[in-house]
This record gives C-alpha cells, sequence and structure tokens, in this order.
C-alpha cells in the first residue's frame, strides 16, 4: 500500500498542496489499491479510473498555475452508490435501476466535495435500496470487513465504510435511515457522522424514507470528519429543506476545551443483553468523559416498532408500481420487507408518527439536562456473514433485522450522532454513538475529538487486508 494511503485527508491536501506529491499519483495510487483489494472485499460496484485521473490532472495543472486546490485538493474519495455521479446510472443496489439513464449531474453532495478539490474515484455497494444493515446483496454479492473477510462490514453503506477502513480512500459518504452509517461505521472500525434529520442537502441522493434519511460522511479521524461535514454544509436550491440552511463550521471548533460537560449513559434497552466487548467499549468512553449519569429512557421498545412501521412503509410506498410489475427482480429479504409494509393500514402510519412525536419530546427533554448522551452502536461486533442470529439477553434473534436495535430509535427523531471507533485490542473493533441535541453536531464532534486526542478511540489497521498483503 502507498504510505499516502494511510494519511489523512487533510494531510495529503497539504501534500498536494506544497507540491510534495502530484494529485494524479495519488489518485492512481487510490484506483489501483481499489482495483487489487475490490476482489476480496467487493466493496465497490464502480471504478471510476478515467474520470478520476482526468481530474487529477487538472487538480495538478491548477497548482502549477498558482491556483488554489481547494481544501481536498488532490484527496480520493468514493461514495455509497446511491448518490448521482453525472453519466453514470444510479444504482441503489439494486438490479431494477439497472437501466436507468446516467444521471445528468452530480448529487450536491458529491458536487460539492469535488468543488473543495477531492477526486471522486468510484461508488460503493451496498444494501438494496438502502434496506438492510449487512451489505449483503443478493444481485452484487456481500461486502466484506477489511478486519476479517469472513465478516459483515456492516450496512446499508457497507462498501463506503469498507472502502475507507481498507485505506482506499480517507473519505465517503454514506446515508443513514435507521443506522446505515454507525453501523457499518462500528463494524469496520472508523469514524462516521449522522447529522441532524436534513442538515446537508439531499438533492441527488437516492431516497429510502423521506422522513427518516440522513447523509454524512465517513472518515479515519475526526478532524476528516468535521472538514468533509463543513463543505457539505449550506443552502441548496435542490432541495426545500436546505434552501436557507447557514453554514455553521465545526472544524474550527474541534479543538476549544470541554469544560462542565453533563454526560448522560443511556442503560437498560441500550445495554440490556449487549456483548462484554461492546459494555467495555462503551463503558472506557464514559470513563474517560469524567463524571456521568446513567438515565433509561422509557417508551424505547415502542419507538422502535413505530420506526419499523414507517421505514417499511416508506419504502414500500416509494416501489409500490414496482412491487406490483417486477416482484421477481428484487432481493427477496428487500421485497419481503416492503411487501409487508405496503399492508400496514393508516391507523397503524397514524399511530407511529404520534409515537415518533411523543418519543422526540421525551428525549430532547433529556438535553435540557444533558448535553451529551453516550450508547453503544450495535449490541455485537462484525457478525460471520453466514450467521443468521445471535444470543441477547438470554434470547435467539434474527441477526439482519435486530443489528440496528441502539441506532434505530434514535435517527427516528433524527439526532446528530458521531460513531467513533474503539479498537478490539486483537478482536473486532466495536463503536459508541455520541448523541447530541438537534443541530450541535460540533458538540458531538468535540467530545469525538476529545477522545482521539486522548487515545480512547481510533480507527484501527485493517488486519485481514495488511496480512493478506504481506502473504
Amino acid at each position: 500500500m502507498s504510505d499516502i494511503l494511510a494519511r489523512d485527508a487533510t494531510d495529503i491536501a497539504a501534500d498536494v498542496r506544497q507540491r510534495r506529491i502530484g494529485a494524479a499519483e495519488v489518485t492512481r495510487s487510490a484506483l489501483d489499491r481499489a482495483e487489487a483489494l475490490n476482489p476480496k472485499l467487493n466493496c465497490f460496484s464502480a471504478i471510476f479510473r478515467d474520470s478520476a485521473l482526468s481530474a487529477a490532472a487538472a487538480i495538478d495543472r491548477k497548482i502549477q498555475r498558482g491556483i488554489d486546490p481547494g481544501p481536498l485538493g488532490g484527496v480520493p474519495f468514493a461514495v455509497k452508490n446511491l448518490f448521482d455521479v453525472e453519466g453514470v446510472t444510479t444504482l441503489a443496489g439494486s438490479k431494477i435501476l439497472r437501466d436507468s439513464p446516467p444521471a445528468e449531474q452530480d448529487a450536491t453532495a458529491v458536487a460539492r466535495l469535488k468543488a473543495a478539490g477531492a477526486v471522486l474515484i468510484g461508488a460503493n455497494n451496498m444494501d438494496e435500496f438502502a434496506y438492510g444493515f449487512t451489505t449483503q446483496n443478493s444481485h452484487y454479492g456481500p461486502t466484506r470487513n477489511p478486519h476479517d473477510t469472513d465478516r459483515s462490514a456492516g450496512g446499508s453503506s457497507g462498501g463506503s465504510a469498507a472502502s475507507v477502513a481498507a485505506r482506499i480512500v480517507p473519505l465517503n459518504v454514506g446515508s443513514d435511515t435507521n443506522g446505515s452509517i454507525r453501523v457499518p461505521a462500528a463494524f469496520c472500525g472508523i469514524f462516521g457522522l449522522t447529522p441532524t434529520l436534513r442538515r446537508l442537502s439531499r438533492a441527488g441522493a437516492f431516497p429510502f424514507v423521506d422522513a427518516l434519511d440522513h447523509i454524512g460522511p465517513f472518515a479515519r479521524s475526526v478532524r476528516d470528519l468535521a472538514l468533509a461535514y463543513d463543505l457539505m454544509q449550506g443552502p441548496d436550491p435542490r432541495d426545500p429543506f436546505c434552501r436557507q440552511r447557514p453554514v455553521e463550521p465545526t472544524l474550527p471548533t474541534l479543538d476549544m476545551p470541554i469544560q462542565k460537560l453533563r454526560i448522560a449513559s443511556l442503560g437498560g434497552w441500550f445495554r440490556d443483553g449487549a456483548m462484554p466487548n461492546v459494555l467495555k467499549s462503551t463503558d472506557a468512553t464514559l470513563l474517560a468523559l469524567g463524571p456521568y449519569e446513567t438515565v433509561e429512557l422509557t417508551g424505547v421498545a415502542e419507538a422502535r416498532a413505530a420506526a419499523f412501521c414507517l421505514t417499511a412503509a416508506g419504502g414500500a410506498a416509494l416501489h409500490r408500481n414496482n412491487l406490483r410489475t417486477r416482484p421477481e427482480d428484487f432481493d427477496p429479504a428487500t421485497r419481503d420487507r416492503l411487501l409487508a409494509g405496503a399492508l400496514l393500514p393508516d391507523s397503524v402510519i397514524h399511530r407511529a408518527r404520534q409515537i415518533r412525536q411523543s418519543f422526540r419530546d421525551r428525549v430532547r427533554a433529556l438535553f435540557e439536562t444533558f448535553d451529551i448522551l453516550i450508547a453503544p452502536v450495535a449490541p455485537c461486533s462484525a457478525p460471520r456473514l453466514d450467521q443468521t442470529t445471535f444470543e441477547l439477553g438470554g434470547r435467539t434473534l434474527l441477526l439482519r433485522p435486530n443489528i440496528g436495535l441502539y441506532t434505530q430509535p434514535l435517527s427516528f427523531i433524527g439526532l446528530p450522532i458521531v460513531t467513533v471507533p474503539v479498537d478490539g485490542a486483537g478482536g473486532m473493533p466495536t463503536g459508541v454513538q455520541i448523541v447530541a441535541a438537534p443541530w450541535r453536531e460540533d458538540i458531538a464532534l468535540r467530545v469525538a475529538a476529545k477522545l482521539e486526542r486522548d487515545g480512547v478511540v481510533r480507527s484501527p489497521s485493517p488486519r485481514a487486508v495488511m496480512l493478506g498483503e504481506a502473504a
């Protein structure tokens, strides 16, 4: 592996800007590594060699002429294959969209990172239509975890997380409806940010459930995470919810001291039955932050059930026509969940929305007392690809629907959450959720930055990939 690809995006950009390395050289290294590792990891659904090298050459020419290439000048990145890329068909992990016309313009998130000088090298594998937690796609195969290729990378943004963890790209963009940034970030041992609902423009991102969809970045450091997030912020006439949204930079605040932080550990539902390594990682994070209180939310099980209903019904409404006319072209697991959602009566959806509002009010009231809530991302670390169940508190549960036990109730109400990786010290990494009040991404990122500075959280080297290289 080229040493440059193991570095943070901010370091790569500085080296390119100072002409210590060319953007074309960095990009070629990323493309070569993507092509070499993809047969092993299956994290890319498309690699854009020609366009990436052309973009990198243009950045090098800018620098030669003394033109600033942007804060991410020459940094390779990739995106989940539900974001439009001009000239490329957006698959969203599906067979059904294969024959759709190519996108006419980039998704806003893609365009903003390109405008900052980042070089797009490819699109990543995902669960079909973002409905899943494992990226075990029946059309395109599973994405494998860079720390153990017999294990899941998580989902639905599994390809995105795996490509960052494998040191192919330092930045990626995914989506999170019920946990699809947080779960793969935790399983792959990287940082992820699920911003406040509708904080970032979703223009050009294939939808799953309008009321629940978030988009956000992956990175191997908090500084890179904050920078990518800042660059994607701002008003967007293509997205009605972001037309007037101001940019509120978080990067300059990362090193500010955090004093008298009021911290709560979410107990009860968010700890019962979790694996010992998960609880150990969560407790280490809490102890590093100082005094904390344990609080137990009421109504979490009801909230998660409501999230299931809104997810299934929202997805079914979007895909209703294809469910009628092309049911055989869906991943069977996706199709069956969508069909179940289509059968839900309006009274159930109405009740789910009421539960959502009530639970939102209850959780937001906590932020009058606390600045940050801490919880595990998942009850287990990355499961084996052939695993179908897991044990939780003496119960045997189906794996794929229940990985999101701790993520669904929180994204359900639109909160900003930073996922931080805790190294498994010889085992698989785990992840911890740092949850803030709406629109307070800055606080969650500052807490994550402190934990990173103190050595409590970090993105470990990809063990399986590195061993494979050594062999």
